[in-house]
């Protein structure tokens, strides 16, 4: 266990509040939690940390976040779903700033680790055109083609934190994230992904009677979804450890959007009707995960069967949209 300072980057958003509550759970308690936003907002706060509001795309609040750390974790990002980040390119790309300036303020006060969050939205394109995708080896993210916009950002980051490395030493650890969800996170206002917002429209239409759904796409296109305990349990995995290159960190259980809808409908008890918006964003056809290489490495996976962390995720968001008393309201 680390003795020294940790500080916690994007702690207000869906997986840093998680890693802050994981890391209390294991008992340390020198913690520097960041975020942007009102402290109002943050999904976790805890107030037993340091808890600041910070811009980090500012050099002078990066610096601010790493004096006296002995680890960082780098979740910030101006990003959400797909219907997101397909319509806010220059927005995602500007959180270039925040690993740029992030870095060179570890290197300034001698952090020992550095953890990065990329993540699958950095994979060429062109591997991606099918939803039979073949998945995703670390190596397929070059020739480089990745998503516009965020993967941009996401990829150059990457690059910025290899050489970090290899000209200042300053040990840094890449992870390729591939879409996280869980409770405690993203439901509504357009920066939802996909499962939670499945699991909102299924409610919805459940509590409302009208026995309709939205899906974007055609439900074909095919995903990965990995539970918010196995992306904890792999990016301190991987921060402690000594492997240097990006590494998936991703489940490999391969489903469509319809067969995610069919999944919330079975633990809502409902069949609903389908309406597919081919206009709305659905990114690319198919993505998957190939863990070959942290099972070589670690001889580990994310091992959650989707199955049950959808269970775990649509209760936390039927309580929150029942406690919220938007029940009778006709939310896409």
């Amino acid at each position: 266990m680390s003795s020294g300072k940790i500080v916690v980057c994007g702690a207000g958003g869906f997986i840093g509040g998680h890693l802050v509550a994981d890391l209390l759970r294991q008992g340390h308690r020198d913690i520097r939690a960041v975020d942007i936003k009102p402290f109002d907002e943050w999904y976790q706060l805890f107030p037993e940390v340091e808890n600041l509001r910070l811009d980090l795309r500012l050099r002078e609040d990066c610096e601010t976040a790493a004096r006296d750390a002995e680890q960082i974790y780098n979740l910030a990002a101006d990003m959400g779903g797909m219907g997101y980040i397909e319509t806010h390119r220059c927005l995602c790309m500007l959180s270039v700033l925040i690993n740029t300036h992030l870095l060179m303020a570890a290197q300034k006060f001698g952090v020992q680790r550095y953890f990065y969050a990329s993540s699958a939205c950095v994979y060429n394109a062109d591997k991606q055109r099918d939803p039979n995708v073949t998945a995703l080896k670390e190596e397929d993210a070059y020739p480089a083609m990745p998503e516009d916009g965020y993967g941009w950002e996401k990829l150059f980051s990457e690059r910025m934190c290899r050489h970090f490395r290899e000209d200042f030493g300053l040990q840094t650890r890449v992870a390729r994230y591939h879409n996280v969800y869980g409770p405690h996170g993203t439901w509504d206002g357009g920066r939802e992904k996909a499962p939670a917002a499945i699991c909102r429209k299924v409610i919805q239409a459940k509590l409302s009677g009208n026995l309709e759904i939205e899906v974007w796409g055609d439900g074909r296109q095919t995903r990965s979804f990995m539970y918010i305990d196995d992306c904890l349990h792999g990016t301190q995995m991987l921060t402690a450890s000594d492997f240097t290159d990006p590494i998936n960190i991703g489940s490999s259980e391969l489903v469509s959007i319809n067969q995610l809808v069919d999944l919330v409908e079975e633990i809502a008890g409902v069949k609903l009707k389908r309406n597919y918006n081919l206009n709305a964003p659905k990114g690319v056809n198919g993505r998957n995960s190939d863990n070959t290489l942290i099972q070589k490495i670690f001889g580990w996976e994310p091992r959650t069967r989707l199955r049950d962390g959808l269970e775990i995720t649509y209760r936390w968001i039927y309580d929150e949209m029942v406690k919220g008393g938007v029940s009778v309201v006709n939310r896409a």
